[in-house]
């Protein structure tokens, strides 16, 4: 009796180990898995950082008080440019907009009609009366690691 009992334990030990195992040969699931690098250059100056804003909805943009954004990060200036990671995303449409926030105060720093601060968008080499920005143009398709690059744009 005591020999069938240690061929039972031997068994589902063995079991265990098999099923332990085949998780560690497991493929990872493609959810949620993807990063976005966002690069900008071409920086006026090194003062202060850029505001790295990323959206996954269509109704975000404009987003003039920034509290529409999926997921927002800042990066720090090096020799006029500044790049940050996006980690975790699920394949779908995004659309990025950067500013550089020379003051430090989080917030894009506004002149009588313009900003007084460089902003972009994903997508935009100008922004103007006839090219506002909008999710369905600065939108893009992200199915796996993807970098992208963002132009910086000065008013003053």
């Amino acid at each position: 009796m005591k020999r069938s009992l240690s061929a039972r334990n031997i068994a589902i030990g063995l079991l265990f180990a098999l099923i332990g195992l085949s998780y560690s040969f497991r493929i990872p699931s493609k959810e949620g898995n993807h990063s976005l690098s966002v690069n900008v250059e071409s920086l006026r100056n090194s003062e202060g950082h850029v505001m790295f804003v990323l959206y996954n909805t269509q109704d975000a943009l404009p987003d003039k008080e920034l509290n529409k954004y999926f997921k927002k990060t800042q990066g720090s200036i090096s020799e006029g440019s500044s790049t940050v990671t996006f980690h975790e995303l699920i394949p779908g449409e995004y659309a990025v907009n950067i500013f550089h926030d020379e003051n430090n105060d989080g917030k894009i720093e506004k002149g009588f009609f313009l900003p007084k601060e460089g902003l972009g968008f994903s997508n935009y080499q100008s922004i103007g009366p006839t090219n506002k920005p909008s999710f369905d143009k600065a939108s893009f398709k992200l199915t796996g690691d993807t970098t992208i690059q963002v132009k910086i744009i000065y008013f003053k």
